[in-house]
């Protein structure tokens, strides 16, 4: 079954367009080396819950919209193959301290595909 690399994370609504440049290279990057898909999705129905919601969960601000993006790979071991390339490739080489979000509310994992139509 498909292995899924998941993440959420908030980028700053003024640096959007930063973003999704970063996400255009890095969905080239990661496709070049064998991913079978790379989807970023901004949130359009989101709301802010109680208790829990993708907004709590990255600690969204004001002037903040969450992201929620995913990469599938053949195996986990295809993944992490892929990764490898991904983390050596020259394109990926960039000022992680000008990045158009901040990394340490980003989170992600990966998942065993169990289900999928």
């Amino acid at each position: 079954m498909t292995y899924v690399d998941g993440f959420v994370l908030a980028v700053p609504q003024d640096r959007m367009e930063d973003y999704r440049k970063l996400a255009e290279l890095a969905g080239t990057v990661w496709m070049d080396h064998g991913a079978l898909s790379y989807v970023e999705c901004v949130a359009d129905d989101v709301p802010y819950g109680e208790l829990t919601s993708f907004p709590r969960a990255v600690q969204a601000k004001d002037g903040e919209v969450v992201v929620f993006s995913w990469i599938t790979y053949p195996s986990r071991e295809a993944r992490d193959a892929i990764n490898a390339k991904v983390m050596a490739d020259e394109r990926m080489t960039h000022d992680h301290e000008k990045a158009p979000f901040d990394g340490k509310r980003l989170i992600y994992g990966g998942f065993k595909t169990f289900l999928n139509f």
